[in-house]
């Protein structure tokens, strides 16, 4: 089969696009033609070797990709959920990952039916923001109704969907984006649009209950100056490495990434049937392509998702 696989850690040009022996499941596995896998920035921080606890000891040759669309191909012999021919999204799992391939294995826990609604291209784009945007809101933050949601880096992955998500709950939400992303986040339901290139956030949003924080350094310290006493600010980025909210009652959370919900995924692909959430696919590249596609989620701003055609 062909993928997208590393030999050693570094910058994009390290991708190499290339033939590789085809994946056998395990006895709880699934065998999935990948029909389109989404890039992640979580991707580009694993090839450069900055992420390495989340792989095995001798990783190389490693195919990257954690979010993949596609078509069951076969399945293992415990499986008893999934059957040749399903068509699925999911997520690979640590530490093999695997996804910028044309065909991947993950266990039945990481993989959903996809969504009626959805091309394999839209829905590869998926599992990984969402399932990171509803643990922040709802595992960590517990958002309810009423509450005041600051969302930084709202445009993106991550971003797109937590907006949606608060929406739906009924929140106040008060986005962080550049100037040119502001009608496509009013269009996605934000009450408050705040232009990081020309205003400081803290000095005219009212205090908040939430930060989700997709942006780190000095955003999430600042973000801590607008929050309510008793508020949380979520990083899927990762927590500060020093206090930053002392002499607070605010909680400061780093999401883990690794959902204890196997149906989540159905969930969320319930509410993009039915129309609650609905994924941004802005870039969309052949899999030969992936060393720009690399390129492109580290030196540009990409407006959802940049997703790859298996």
């Amino acid at each position: 089969m062909r993928a997208a696989c590393i030999h050693e850690f570094g910058s994009p040009d390290v991708l190499s696009y290339e033939r590789t022996p085809r994946p056998e499941p395990h006895d709880d596995e699934v065998l999935v033609r990948v029909r389109a896998a989404g890039v992640n920035p979580v991707d580009c921080r694993l090839r450069q070797g900055l992420m390495t606890q989340m792989l095995a000891d001798d990783p190389f040759p490693l195919v990257l990709g954690m979010d993949i669309a596609g078509v069951v191909e076969a399945t293992g012999t415990a499986v008893t959920d999934f059957e040749r021919g399903d068509a699925v999204f999911g997520v690979n799992g640590f530490p093999d990952f695997g996804g910028y391939a044309e065909y991947a294995t993950t266990s039945t826990d990481q993989l959903a039916p996809m969504p009626d609604a959805l091309t394999f291209v839209e829905a590869a784009g998926v599992p990984v923001v969402a399932r990171t945007a509803w643990q922040a809101l709802f595992e960590y933050a517990d958002c309810t109704a009423g509450d005041r949601v600051l969302i930084h880096g709202a445009a993106g992955g991550v971003g797109h969907m937590a907006v949606q998500m608060a929406t739906a709950k009924g929140a106040d939400v008060i986005a962080t984006a550049s100037g040119y992303s502001e009608r496509y986040l009013r269009e996605l339901g934000v009450d408050e649009f705040v232009n990081y290139r020309e205003e400081e956030f803290e000095s005219v949003v009212d205090p908040v209950d939430i930060v989700v924080d997709t942006v780190g350094g000095e955003t999430q310290r600042r973000s801590v100056d607008v929050l309510n006493e008793g508020g949380v600010l979520v990083s899927v980025v990762g927590a500060p490495a020093d206090p930053i909210a002392e002499g607070r009652d605010i909680a400061v959370r780093a999401v883990s990434g690794r959902s204890e919900q196997p149906a989540l995924l159905a969930t969320i692909g319930e509410a993009i049937d039915d129309g609650t959430l609905r994924p941004t696919v802005s870039t969309e590249l052949p899999l030969a392509e992936v060393t720009r596609a690399h390129e492109i989620v580290e030196t540009e701003h990409v407006r959802g998702k940049l997703v790859l055609d298996v």
